[in-house]
């Protein structure tokens, strides 16, 4: 007491604790002055020691009077020392808040009043004791007297302000404090409680809803509570956050959300397939957003993703008029594939008529990705076969799909998959197959084409069957063929390429553009060779099919091809193009149909490494 008087006069410290309010009022603006003057000199020890007085010697006296005094005194030093108190808040916030809870309700009202008037001084600083200051408040807020509450309500909206304008806030480290809470029943508590929900989520820079999960459940239970204005706040709160919920874009719950999204996945992906294609750009921005969020979660079946739901929206997308839809749809099952391909290709039933119909597609991105999900399927042997067998089907049911996409179809397909395996099997599907139709496998028999020009002396050569040919001259000319070119420099060597190109010359009418093609390129052979002895008897030259054994019958078979077989069989399917148009037709032979010229170019087309092979390119 002492070293009080040298700093603060006795009369001042009797008035700060006199029951009058006036001279305590008086006695601490005394107190101000004091230490307003201490904190000008920098006399730091002094203003601790001032502190230390009026914590130890009067806040945590016996009686309630003097702590009274204690607490006002403290206030008043908060607010004389101004922009130097957050320096001493240590030292003064302690003892204040540890008189909180004091048996006096006077003494805790008093409290309430001083740590009003120091958090009004430091303003943002006192964020540091906000976890305290927010359990002080939440007794309070329920105690039994009434003039304590009504202090502790204006501390708390000071506070909220204070909150509100602060940088220093955290809401991630403030969330635990309400969640904690927000099972106690007491009436008064839980409106305290939702006053700082309702405040921090009208503040623009403060999302709560990020942190719903938290406080969801309590703001439910406090729908059934027994007072009206709890339940009245609680369902405002709710209806608040719902309505945020309606404006806040999907992307943001899906980048929050993460993996707790995964039993909401279709879902989600079936409202934002459709908005990929919205008119409004804002919209199409947002749903692209979340689709790619969306499918940066991975996830597996055992963690709630419904595998078959999802393949379900995908396909629904593939239907969409929307481009941009149905190229994310493809881009999904893509995805699937990728990380679920067992449970996708169990699925396979449920999409594969859509991933069929998707080929004529008017789009050649939707087809290109497409045969990307075709390709990846049959990269099983089993499903390889189901893929050309309906690929066959689609051919044969849709004409124009084999014109405009049959190339495309084939060279994607070989570029994913190996090329001679996808041949032999269209091979071994067309071979069967009663249409005749469709391409078969190509392979490089050049006495095979040249008897089978040789077979179609007896056959009309129809406008059809011209325009294929012609088709067919063109496809000669491309860089692909340029090993075929290359080969006509040593025509002893192929004489039955020579005699093929011959023949082709010989079919093809002299005024047409592929009659001077072909001619201008055989006139570019060596002319020796028509003097070479290999030429009058050119059945010497099949050593290019020809075993060492010079086996006559293993001569006409090359690569496990019979190629006499296959000669008679073409022979006999054309005897049955005829008959079917002879009974068909009472014009005989003068009808023209396509299959059958297609049939011809396929056959002639026996003479050449096939045209799909560039699609290996």
């Amino acid at each position: 007491m002492a070293e009080a008087s040298s700093l603060i006069p006795a009369s001042v410290l009797r008035s700060l604790i006199d029951k009058l309010y006036e001279k305590r009022k008086n006695a601490a603006v005394t107190i101000q002055d004091i230490v307003g003057k201490l904190a000008y000199e920098l006399e730091v020890k002094k203003i601790l020691a001032v502190i230390n007085i009026l914590a130890t010697e009067f806040s945590s006296h016996p009686q309630p009077d003097c702590r009274k005094g204690g607490l006002i005194g403290l206030a008043a030093v908060a607010v004389g020392l101004k922009e130097k108190a957050p320096a001493y808040l240590e030292e003064i916030v302690q003892p204040i808040l540890h008189r909180i809870a004091d048996e006096d309700s006077t003494v805790r009202y008093i409290a309430s009043e001083a740590l009003y008037n120091v958090a009004k001084t430091v303003r943002g600083d006192i964020i540091s004791y906000l976890d305290k200051i927010f359990d002080a408040l939440c007794k309070l807020s329920d105690d039994s007297d009434t003039s304590v509450q009504n202090g502790a309500q204006l501390l708390d909206n000071l506070l909220k302000d204070i909150v509100t304008e602060s940088d220093q806030f955290s809401l991630e480290e403030f969330v635990p404090l309400v969640r904690e809470r927000m099972n106690i029943i007491k009436p008064q508590v839980r409106l305290f409680l939702l006053g700082w929900i309702t405040v921090l989520n009208n503040v623009p820079d403060m999302d709560m809803l990020y942190f719903l999960p938290d406080y969801l459940d309590g703001l439910f239970n406090m729908l059934s509570d027994s007072v009206y204005e709890v339940r009245h706040q609680a369902h405002y709160a709710l209806s608040e956050f719902l309505q945020e919920i309606k404006n806040t874009p999907m992307n943001e719950f899906v980048k929050h959300g993460g993996d707790h999204l995964i039993p909401c996945y279709s879902d989600i992906l079936g409202a934002v397939l459709p908005c990929i294609s919205d008119k409004k750009e804002e919209i199409r921005e947002i749903a692209s957003e979340t689709n790619k969020e969306l499918r940066a979660i991975i996830a597996s079946p055992a963690e709630g993703v419904n595998i078959r739901a999802v393949l379900s929206i995908a396909k629904s997308g593939l239907a969409s008029q929307a481009l941009t839809t149905r190229v994310e749809a493809l881009h999904w099952i893509v995805t699937l594939l990728d990380r679920h391909r067992n449970e996708v290709i169990s699925f396979l039933n449920d999409i594969f008529s859509s991933l069929l119909a998707a080929l004529s597609d008017r789009s050649d991105e939707v087809v290109v990705l497409v045969l990307e999900v075709h390709a990846c399927i049959a990269e099983d042997s089993q499903n390889f076969g189901l893929l050309i067998d309906l690929l066959v089907q689609n051919f044969r049911n849709d004409h124009a799909l084999l014109e405009k996409r049959g190339a495309m179809i084939v060279r994607r397909l070989c570029a994913r998959l190996d090329a001679e395996q996808i041949y032999r099997e269209f091979s071994s599907k067309l071979e069967r197959e009663d249409d005749l139709d469709f391409a078969a496998l190509m392979v490089q028999a050049y006495n095979h084409a040249s008897s089978v020009i040789q077979s179609l002396r007896e056959e009309d050569i129809t406008v059809k069957f011209s325009v294929q040919l012609d088709k067919l001259i063109g496809l000669l000319e491309t860089p692909i063929f340029a090993f075929l070119r290359l080969q006509l420099v040593e025509p002893e060597k192929h004489i039955w390429l020579l005699k093929t190109l011959y023949g082709l010359l010989m079919l093809l009418p002299q005024r047409s553009a592929a009659f001077k093609i072909v001619r201008t390129r055989l006139k570019t052979v060596p002319s020796n060779i028509f003097n070479n002895e290999q030429l009058k008897h050119p059945c010497s030259q099949i050593s290019e099919i020809t075993d060492d054994s010079g086996d006559q019958v293993a001569a006409n078979v090359y690569d496990k091809i019979n190629f006499p077989s296959k000669l008679q069989q073409f022979q006999q399917t054309l005897s049955r193009h005829r008959f079917s148009l002879q009974s068909q037709s009472p014009f005989g032979r003068e009808l023209s149909i396509s299959s059958r010229g297609r049939l011809e170019i396929v056959a002639l087309q026996k003479g050449f490494k096939t045209v799909y092979i560039a699609l290996k390119s």
